[in-house]
């Protein structure tokens, strides 16, 4: 008791002499001031992962890696120029290897090759690019830190030619997350889904994954505490989570620990293949840009994750106006179930974007939606994936995109918008160009972008919101092959390149009371 009663006395005194002190140096006038406004600072560190690209020995994968210019980017208090490099993930080790000396071998051997940087950007305003073939090239993990952290992205883009998984797959390398929803997946007998998770942390991750179908949650005991080891990635064919072959669902991975980046390798067969990204977050209204023009089938897949039914308009943002599929204006999504509509070839021949917005405003429940696009038929059919996301903001880039075959799809969904869009240098050469476009309200443009003069390789395209309301933006990228147009999308929501600091300020009169 004596030693706590004088703890007090000292504490008390002390605090006087803070008060005294604070009291003798504070400036004159009032108490409090008025806070100055966040500023909007470059991120001086990122993270980005990739799934492995391909089973198939046919595979021929590009890698390509990009971090725009910007001034005084993530420069940071020293001024450091960083590193943006990504490297391959660590394999996971088979705990029933007959011969765990030979896998322990391997292992090693794994992890130096793992210390070597697939692809390095050396500076902004330069794509790098790498390749790789076959079905042994692994995931890559990475870290941007510096004036090559804000904007960094990263896409890998993998071409089979023949086979059950013929086809495009276009995926850009994902931030990790803890939540992710992936409308449009399937446990049908002529699919392969695989979810790709990928852990870029040294600590392991800990995963769960829920499947909802047309009825409601499909039944599964092993999508539960999937771990991730650290740096590694691991892949799981959906229909091995349940006993159900279920032709449309959603699938909800979330993290019980740690952070991961999830992605989706479907392949239909005899219709392609392609990567599902995940689609924004549950909102009451959602945007798909970028549906092509000679799209022949437009299935959309919905998904109401609350405790209410959803109501929803459909409407597609076409070349001129916005108007409602015949037949489909609206959609009734129940609770906890996925609901999906054929909008058959919808876009008749403009390039179109789907906007869903609730019918009564003020009952507006939050979903989650993508669109699964096909081009050709028959034999000659090619599909690719269009998730809901979020608008362009102040920036974002899609990389690899060559002197063919890239288009750029602008949508404004609620007001006319400007918009600017460079075309960087070449990965081998070329000089880098700025467009602007102005996009009118409600509807869809379609640009094909010109390539940098005396372009080597591939660019990197960077759309930025100049004026107006909200843009949201999508590339396609064709390579035909055989008479088939292989193709796939990727959107590009903000890249997250600034972030808000507030402003702090020493202020001593809290200490007089």
């Amino acid at each position: 008791m004596k030693s706590t009663h004088l703890s007090l006395i000292a504490g008390a005194a002390t605090l006087a002499a803070i008060t005294g002190f604070a009291s003798l140096t504070a400036p004159q006038g009032p108490a409090t001031t008025e806070a100055k406004a966040a500023a909007s600072l470059p991120v001086e560190r990122s993270s980005l992962v990739c799934p492995a690209p391909s089973t198939s020995d046919l595979a021929e994968t590009r890698y390509t890696s990009f971090t725009p210019p910007g001034k005084d980017a993530g420069k940071g208090a020293e001024g450091e120029k960083g590193t943006a490099e990504l490297k391959p993930a660590l394999p996971v080790l088979d705990e029933d290897d007959p011969d765990p000396k030979k896998a322990e071998e391997a292992a090693k051997k794994a992890k130096e090759k793992a210390d070597k940087p697939v692809l390095a950007v050396k500076e902004p305003g330069k794509p790098v690019t790498a390749e790789a073939d076959g079905s042994a090239a692994p995931a890559l993990v990475g870290t941007a830190t510096g004036t090559l952290a804000p904007g960094w992205a990263a896409q890998q883009t993998t071409t089979v030619t023949a086979g059950g998984a013929r086809g495009l797959l276009g995926v850009r390398c994902t931030a990790p997350d803890t939540d992710f929803w992936f409308p449009g997946v399937s446990t049908a007998r002529s699919r392969q889904d695989y979810v790709h998770l990928t852990n870029p942390d040294d600590s392991a991750a800990v995963a769960d994954i829920e499947l909802f179908g047309p009825k409601g949650p499909v039944t599964s005991e092993v999508g539960d505490g999937i771990t991730v080891p650290g740096r590694s990635s691991v892949a799981l064919l959906l229909s091995t989570l349940t006993d159900e072959a279920v032709n449309d669902l959603t699938a909800h991975i979330t993290t019980r620990s740690g952070r991961i980046g999830a992605v989706v390798l479907t392949a239909d067969d005899g219709s392609g293949t392609d990567w599902l990204t995940a689609a924004a977050d549950p909102a009451g209204t959602l945007i798909m840009p970028g549906i092509p023009a000679d799209a022949t089938s437009v299935q959309l897949v919905a998904y109401a994750p609350g405790e209410s039914d959803a109501d929803v308009k459909v409407q597609l943002m076409g070349k001129n106006t916005t108007f409602a599929p015949a037949g489909n204006d609206t959609l009734h999504i129940k609770s906890g179930m996925t609901a999906t509509v054929d909008l058959k070839d919808i876009t008749r021949g403009e390039p179109g974007s789907l906007r869903l917005t609730p019918v009564e405003k003020s009952r507006a429940t939050p979903i989650v939606a993508a669109l699964r696009v096909v081009r050709g038929t028959g034999e000659k059919q090619e599909y690719a994936y269009i998730p809901a996301t979020g608008p362009v903001g102040a920036r974002s880039t899609v990389t690899d995109n060559r002197a063919k075959g890239s288009t750029l799809s602008l949508a404004a969904p609620g007001a006319d918008a400007e918009v600017k869009v460079t075309t960087s240098a070449g990965s081998e050469g070329g000089e880098a160009a700025v467009e602007t476009y102005k996009v009118k309200a409600g509807t869809t443009m379609a640009v094909t972008p010109k390539p940098p003069a005396g372009l080597k390789g591939t660019y990197a395209l960077t759309v930025e919101t100049v004026s107006g309301g909200p843009v949201h933006a999508s590339r396609s990228l064709v390579l035909p092959e055989d008479g088939v147009q292989m193709f796939t999308v990727q959107t590009l929501p903000d890249d997250g390149g600034t972030v808000l600091v507030p402003s702090a300020q020493q202020d001593l009169s809290v200490l007089d009371d």
